[in-house]
């Protein structure tokens, strides 16, 4: 039995203290071995040698069941045998002792076939069995059975078995039968029996037929309709590009080797999966399809969010793939919509071009859209007396994802903007919001030199780093521990540890480059974090700007007479800031 070393263990110990039952049930989707695992299990309780979890295999009773006319062995398929005449038919001779073996074993298939007359006949037998008598029961759907049929057997649930675990099957009956094979072939046979071992020893035959005897990893593609997952690794690049037109290249070129569309969806929504746990335990991703650097180096271009949006929308898309007009748009489709929904600059994780850090320029959907409203200097005042209705002067929050442009920034931090001169005898008006009182920590904007660098200056040199994602992450988690002239050692928070790896130090190493101008020799080592890292800082700075809204809303007069008039409540979760002020990391929003 390949897998279900649950079971095993339980009729072993059964059988070696013979401690056995007179029905036992075996549950599970098709050709994980239910019917298999019972015709095992008469010839351990038939066994010319004795009552044995190990089989001679060569007594004429154990020939004659693996040949299948043991005459104390009666098989029966309940899908066409219903009838409760059937049933009584079949169960007239269990008074009767066996006429050969040591027991009479009836090994009824598909159980839950039979009618509720069937049940109720077969459960008379149940109740009171003579000693010589086992039922063995298989069924795909338990659920059908009547519960007082299942109360009185014993009840083992097979289980779908990996593909880790079916790839070991059906090597090890290549190499007894010395039939030449490439492993990502029998990857592919594996995968594709979901579960099934019957399915993928069916799988086999078929490739050794199709193959004409050395099973290759093209071959089993062309006559499985998959495609070869470089195609994937290709999508995934463009999807990183976000380059819409590469993408339907790709499909274009696909077609022509007439490949399942519906599993290159299914083949891409598993590489996404895969370089979701990259992202979050780099060590839990495998090697089988020998591309874990590929699985890897992806993950660390994407951020978690992106990865988990594509792998949402190709889950859907899955989901809408029988409604499309055909498998192919029903690709296609999804894929733009990756890209139609990714967020803006999804893809700036991706490998920068020369050393000045400025990311690769791509073709995309989203290269025609206008940039996101850049905060607005502080509008000259009002030059009439109208003074501006008093609810618009409360901060009152928009939600981030509205497609609303954020409302213009106070400059509370920013140089003066010279105002005409007002005619005289008129005031100017107050401006539209009150500010925000600005934190006493607020980031300077002047650079600090490398020679001049310290670890107090680490938040505000992280600040103006140009690093996006996962990078800027693990970045935001570090503390400055040592630095000597141009070497510069960083501590990393440990739980950040998963997702760092080589290629992160080398983009934060080239980004503080950038910043200095001049070659700074960078390490990266886990430690403990006794200061504030600009993570920490930014959530820091991010809950008092909150504090400092929320209590402008509560102290605002319109909104205490709107609390009063209509016996309100104030909803702090609901309040934000109007925007975010000069001192936020904007990067890390």
């Amino acid at each position: 039995m390949a897998g279900q070393g649950h079971v095993l263990k339980t009729l072993i110990n059964s059988l070696d203290n013979d401690r056995l039952h007179h029905a036992y049930l075996f549950t599970g989707t098709r050709g994980v071995g239910k019917t298999t695992i019972a015709r095992i299990l008469a010839r351990c309780l038939n066994c010319e040698e004795g009552v044995t979890s190990e089989p001679c295999g060569k007594c004429s009773a154990c020939r004659e069941i693996d040949e299948g006319r043991f005459i104390d062995l009666i098989e029966v398929d309940a899908a066409s045998r219903t009838k409760v005449e059937d049933t009584r038919e079949l169960l007239d001779n269990v008074q009767y002792t066996p006429t050969r073996g040591r027991y009479k074993v009836y090994l009824i298939d598909e159980v839950h076939m039979l009618s509720g007359h069937s049940f109720n006949a077969l459960l008379k037998t149940l109740e009171e069995p003579p000693p010589h008598v086992k039922f063995l029961l298989a069924t795909t759907d338990p659920q059908k059975l009547p519960i007082t049929v299942l109360s009185r057997c014993l009840q083992f649930n097979l289980k779908n078995i990996s593909p880790e675990r079916l790839v070991e099957h059906i090597k090890h009956i290549l190499q007894e039968e010395k039939i030449p094979y490439e492993e990502p072939a029998l990857w592919q046979l594996g995968r594709a029996a979901q579960g099934s071992v019957r399915d993928c020893l069916t799988l086999l035959d078929q490739a050794i037929g199709y193959c004409e005897g050395n099973i290759t990893d093209a071959e089993v593609r062309a006559f499985l309709g998959t495609i070869d997952q470089g195609v994937i690794h290709e999508l995934i690049d463009a999807l990183i590009a976000q380059d819409a037109a590469t993408v339907l290249g790709i499909i274009e070129s696909a077609a022509d080797h007439a490949p399942d569309f519906s599993a290159v969806l299914s083949d891409l929504q598993s590489y996404l999966h895969r370089m979701a746990i990259a992202q979050a335990v780099p060590e839990g991703i495998d090697n089988a399809q020998g591309d874990r650097d590929k699985v890897l180096a992806h993950a660390s271009q994407l951020p978690a969010e992106t990865v988990q949006l594509y792998y949402q929308v190709a889950l859907k898309g899955r989901e809408d793939m029988p409604f499309a007009i055909d498998a192919r748009s029903g690709l296609e489709m999804a894929l733009l919509r990756m890209i139609a929904f990714a967020p803006v600059g999804a893809g700036l994780n991706a490998p920068a071009a020369g050393s000045g850090g400025e990311s690769v320029k791509k073709k995309s959907l989203l290269s025609e859209r206008p940039a996101a409203p850049a905060a607005q200097e502080q509008e000259p005042v009002a030059k009439n007396n109208a003074p501006s209705p008093k609810v618009t002067e409360t901060p009152v929050a928009v939600r981030q994802g509205s497609r609303k442009p954020a409302p213009p920034e106070p400059a509370v931090d920013k140089a003066p903007v010279p105002l005409e001169p007002e005619p005289a005898g008129k005031q100017a008006a107050k401006p539209v919001a009150e500010p925000v009182p600005v934190p006493d920590d607020a980031l300077p904007a002047e650079k600090v030199s490398l020679k001049a660098f310290r670890p107090v200056h680490w938040i505000e040199v992280f600040s103006q780093l140009p690093l996006d994602g996962i990078t800027r992450n693990i970045a935001a988690n570090c503390l400055v521990g040592e630095v000597k002239g141009s070497q510069i050692a960083l501590v990393l928070d440990a739980g950040q540890m998963s997702v760092f790896n080589e290629e992160q130090q080398r983009r934060i190493n080239a980004a503080l480059d950038s910043y200095f101008g001049e070659e700074v020799q960078l390490t990266i080592a886990p430690g403990p974090i006794d200061a504030e890292t600009p993570a920490a800082w930014r959530m820091r700075m991010d809950n008092e700007r909150l504090q400092a809204a929320i209590e402008t809303f509560r102290n605002d007069e319109t909104v205490k007479a709107i609390v009063d008039t209509f016996s309100g409540a104030i909803q702090p979760d609901s309040i934000e800031p109007t925007s975010p002020r000069q001192y936020t990391d904007k990067r890390m929003k």
